[in-house]
């Protein structure tokens, strides 16, 4: 995979977090709230390593 498609991609998921983070502000998502949870610390889990791998190469 090209370096830049691997950047858009990882930029995707940065937005896709944000909306992870709408959901939970959310009244009555339940036991939805676990998952959201859930998939929030695996999101920031990759993006962590991803900056750490290549520092400075995607504006968080």
């Amino acid at each position: 995979m090209e370096f830049t498609a691997l950047q858009t991609r990882i930029e995707l998921i940065r937005d896709k977090r944000q909306s992870l983070l709408r959901l939970l502000e959310q009244p009555g998502i339940g036991t939805l709230r676990i998952d959201v949870n859930q998939a929030l610390e695996e999101i920031d889990d990759l993006l962590e390593e991803f900056d750490r791998a290549f520092p400075g190469q995607v504006a968080s």
